[in-house]
């Protein structure tokens, strides 16, 4: 399972943030460093019902299609099925009025679809036997359309998203394929992916009232450090730190899977990727940075900071 997945809601004061961007990531927008804001909750947590610094909503493995890794997940729909608990939630303990100019004045950060695509690939599906690559990809982005409105509905207007990474050369999916090289299949399909998310959020802007949204490039951004690492201050830009086998793809990172052996190295820091599917802090920072502060060349038509400061 890749970390890409997801959808999450935080608010101090008047503002929400939706968010499933990967766990390190939005740790470091939320700090002090960018947003000033507390470290988010998670919706389901026993032992918190106040929500008084928002919750998350993010369930690790999770896709925009209910049949991605069905059965482990909570998947995009039932996440927004939680969401519109707790708007409700919100009305009741603050009133309509309220609880209203919060969801109005709140940034929404969705990261979803990374799964639904290396899914096919990890667990040798049959899919595009009856549907082409774009059916697929329509799919995807259709699931993801529907919840954007349906928040809308319920106030949201700021909307922050990164863009699809190059999955087929992550140390797992590099693994398994034949000859250890990038899975190119399924870098095309994140490439799809892109290219719908970008024409469908344009529309959507043009469509709703009061809609804003931000787009980083993940796919650029992180391909640069994959084949430049120096450039970016890592010495390692493909093999992942911790795992076994060819790129350490083999997901056996602490021995509590199936293959136990794995091999683990001395800073992290070094590298682009942790393990078989996730960056590390180091690359997650930087990535952070980019979203929070990126000029139009690496996120645009506003970066985070920017959604944040919009009345």
């Amino acid at each position: 399972m890749l970390p890409y997945s997801s959808l999450e809601i935080h608010y101090s004061m008047l503002e929400i943030t939706t968010i499933s961007t990967p766990l390190l990531i939005t740790k470091q927008i939320m700090n002090p460093e960018f947003a000033k804001l507390p470290f988010i909750t998670p919706y389901l947590h026993p032992d918190y019902h106040h929500y008084t610094d928002g919750a998350n909503f993010a369930s690790a493995g999770a896709g925009a299609l209910a049949e991605t890794h069905q059965g482990l997940v909570i998947d995009l729909n039932t996440q927004l099925s939680n969401f519109k608990n707790l708007e409700k939630l919100l009305r009741k303990k603050l009133g309509d009025a309220e609880a209203k100019t919060l969801l109005f004045r709140s940034v929404y950060l969705i990261s979803i679809g990374s799964n639904d695509y290396a899914s096919l690939f990890t667990r040798n599906s049959n899919v595009f036997q009856s549907s082409s690559q774009k059916e697929y990809v329509d799919m995807v982005i259709g699931n993801l359309t529907f919840v954007i409105k349906e928040i809308y509905k319920k106030g949201g207007r700021k909307f922050g998203f990164p863009n699809m990474a190059p999955l087929g050369c992550f140390p797992l999916l590099r693994a398994i394929n034949p000859g250890n090289t990038c899975n190119q299949e399924l870098t095309t399909l994140a490439e799809l992916h892109n290219k719908a998310l970008s024409e469908v959020l344009k529309k959507i802007e043009n469509d709703l009232d009061g809609f804003k949204y931000s787009i980083a490039d993940t796919f650029t951004s992180l391909s640069e450090r994959i084949n430049n690492p120096l450039k970016y201050g890592f010495k390692e830009g493909s093999i992942a730190c911790c795992g076994t086998g060819p790129f350490r793809g083999i997901n056996s990172c602490g021995g509590k899977r199936s293959v136990k052996e794995y091999e683990l190295c001395e800073n992290a820091g070094e590298y682009v990727f942790f393990d078989t599917g996730h960056p590390t802090e180091k690359l997650n920072q930087q990535l952070a940075e980019l979203m929070w502060s990126g000029t139009l060349d690496v996120i645009g038509p506003y970066n985070l900071k920017a959604l944040f400061e919009l009345i």
